[in-house]
């Protein structure tokens, strides 16, 4: 079996860091997807890439996957700007604000 092992990113509707602290262990698709030819489906009799088991550390993600003979890939997280801070709705209309507020 083939798994990787990767830090979730932020999706796009989150404007927070929530699930993103943890790392997951996902396995790779071992048969190709085949079509159901009455629905049209795409399906698979594979039911690991349904599996993905989640981590506190990469270290225990490894561990686990080293102590059950899984060949796994790690893909680091990408470093986020360090300049971005978090502002609240009342900044918006804040006194000290470097341009004119204007409707």
């Amino acid at each position: 079996m083939r798994a990787r092992i990767y830090q979730p990113a932020k999706t796009a509707m989150q404007s927070g860091t929530a699930k993103t602290k943890g790392w997951v262990l996902e396995f790779a698709q071992g048969s190709a997807r085949e079509v159901d030819p009455l629905m049209g489906w795409t399906s698979t009799r594979d039911t690991q890439t349904q599996v993905r088991l989640r981590f506190d550390t990469r270290e225990a993600a490894e561990a686990y996957a080293a102590a059950r003979g899984i060949e796994v890939a790690v893909t680091e997280p990408k470093a986020r700007k360090a300049n971005i801070r978090a502002r609240g709705y009342g900044e918006n209309f804040a006194t000290d604000r470097r341009g004119v507020w204007t409707h």
